[in-house]
């Protein structure tokens, strides 16, 4: 693995997207809904960084299954998700690949009756970008590489990294210790 993002980069990386999301937000309540499993460290940092009046939440989005490294159809489950009507939403993710997950979430969330709904994303790949939208607030672009590390996993493996690495590819498609 070679490191992308060492742990000082991500720390100053997630203040910078609280600075801007306290600057947009203010005093104003805010629902944020983590999307699992990926997002959970950044989330857990960027909420303890933020002033105003918090609700958290998680929902469940996946396009991608065990060793696969190309998405497939996504599944959402939103169970563990707050009310969210008349509420202003910030979904928290730690990847945007091709757009699909994010703008999929948003078109699903607008239907719940929000007041508003916006997004912030550790990572953005713009290679892989397929679809047209830019999230509210992007932490790092970055190349187009399979990553891990900070919350993101390869086989459930690598989520306790306190940095992002690349994986090599040689080490793709092999099971992780």
């Amino acid at each position: 693995m070679k490191t992308l993002l060492t742990e000082e980069q991500l720390r100053e990386g997630v203040q910078r997207l609280a600075d801007e999301i306290n600057t947009v937000y203010d005093d104003t309540p805010l629902t944020i809904v983590g999307v699992m499993t990926g997002s959970i460290v950044m989330l857990a940092d960027l909420i303890r960084m933020l002033k105003m009046p918090l609700r958290v939440g998680v929902v469940a989005a996946s396009s991608y299954r065990g060793t696969d490294t190309t998405p497939s159809e996504l599944v959402i489950n939103s169970d563990f998700m707050p009310d969210i009507s008349n509420r202003n939403v910030l979904i928290v993710d730690d990847i945007f690949d091709t757009g699909r997950t994010m703008s999929e979430l948003i078109r699903r969330f607008h239907e719940m009756g929000p007041n508003s709904v916006r997004s912030a994303v550790l990572l953005r790949k713009r290679e892989r970008q397929e679809i047209q939208m830019e999230p509210d607030f992007i932490g790092f672009d970055i190349p187009d590489e399979f990553v891990v590390g900070y919350g993101l996993d390869y086989e459930d493996a690598y989520r306790n990294l306190p940095y992002v690495a690349a994986l090599e590819s040689a080490e793709i498609g092999t099971v992780p210790p």
